[in-house]
């Protein structure tokens, strides 16, 4: 039997990929287990899987001052015992990384078990986590062909980044169904990422009044973003998140407005949704959904609206024209080359248990 430990954790990007690959690698017959943080988001996700779960010591690497920059090296080593016993004891054939803090220890135990790994970076830049797990690495998979350049060549794969296949089987009328909404008026979906956007759903709900003469509005507001006053609004229906549900939201959508995580604007690729990407500010993170953003927009897959600039006049000016042209975005992401991603990597994988 082959076996595969998957890893990877912190945000639901860093797991969805790999939540992507378990039907493949099911078909496949191999014996799947999953290495994550104690209770990290993915702990959640995998468990719902039916995925046997270990969890690990895991402390984050950061890039300013904080107290716990002293505490979590010691975090790390722990994870890094652990995962080594668990590679013992579980002797799988390949790991599979999405990245996240969580992984380095994986990844660093795998090698020192002789067992090969894989990883996988969807940025255009490899993150902390990814560039520490490089060097112990046989294979780096990569999502955009921009991302080649920083990796080093014997090891860079161009695979594009797992898409689960069931968002591409929604039903409109199961969506429009569950939301309560009208079939004959446009549907605007509003995704803010696994955590939400407090300034995203601020703007956003501003603008309600304007948008609900035109427009029906989903809004994925993240948890604990739910406002109660606004709960017998028509044509306005507002979730923490969506877990089954979600492909049947996406079906019913015309045009979406979301965060630029990799994960996120590959699965709108995949569906070909015209898109209004509002990337992570440069001021709270390294810039990588700039970076991704950008490239979609140069593609024509996307407008983007930087989070520095974004109020309720900019925001519905860019709705109204992506709705107008929304069939210009449409046939360009129809049009492109996207991998079949989710056979490139696994095939990858099997190479390493031949």
């Amino acid at each position: 039997m082959k076996r595969i430990v998957l890893t990877g954790g912190g945000t639901a990007g860093h797991v969805t990929p790999n939540i992507a690959l378990l039907p493949r690698l099911k078909e496949l017959g191999y014996d799947i287990h999953y290495i994550g943080s104690y209770n990290g988001i993915e702990k959640k996700l995998i468990e719902q899987c039916g995925i046997p779960y270990y969890g690990i010591s895991s402390g984050k690497l950061r890039r300013y001052f904080d107290w716990k920059n002293f505490s979590d090296p010691f975090k790390v080593i722990k994870g890094y015992g652990q995962a080594r016993a668990l590679l013992k004891k579980l002797k799988p054939s390949v790991v599979f990384s999405k990245g996240g803090f969580v992984s380095v220890p994986v990844i660093m135990a795998a090698k020192h078990r002789k067992i090969p790994a894989v990883i996988h970076e969807s940025d255009i830049t490899p993150g902390l986590a990814n560039k520490l797990a490089i060097p112990n690495a046989c294979k780096v998979c990569c999502n955009f062909p921009e991302t080649l350049k920083y990796l080093p060549e014997d090891k860079a794969v161009l695979t594009g980044s797992p898409i689960r296949q069931e968002l591409l089987l929604g039903n409109r009328l199961n969506g429009l169904t569950y939301c309560h909404f009208q079939s004959g008026k446009p549907v605007i979906m509003v995704v803010g990422g696994s955590s939400g956007s407090q300034f995203i759903n601020e703007v956003v709900r501003s603008l309600l009044p304007e948008l609900l003469k035109d427009y029906q509005v989903l809004h994925l507001c993240g948890k604990g973003n739910l406002d109660n006053s606004l709960e017998q609004t028509k044509g306005y229906a507002q979730f923490e998140y969506a877990n089954k549900e979600l492909s049947d939201m996406f079906a019913m959508a015309d045009i979406v407005i979301s965060r630029a995580g990799a994960n996120a604007i590959c699965e709108l690729l995949a569906l070909h949704k015209p898109n209004i990407l509002i990337p992570l500010s440069a001021n709270a993170s390294r810039g990588d959904q700039i970076l991704n953003a950008r490239s979609f927009e140069r593609q024509g897959f996307s407008m983007v609206i930087e989070e520095e600039q974004l109020n309720h006049v900019v925001l519905l000016h860019a709705i109204q024209k992506l709705f107008q042209n929304r069939s210009q975005y449409s046939n360009a992401m129809a049009k492109s080359k996207q991998l079949n991603s989710v056979e490139t990597v696994v095939q990858l994988l099997d190479e390493f248990c031949s």
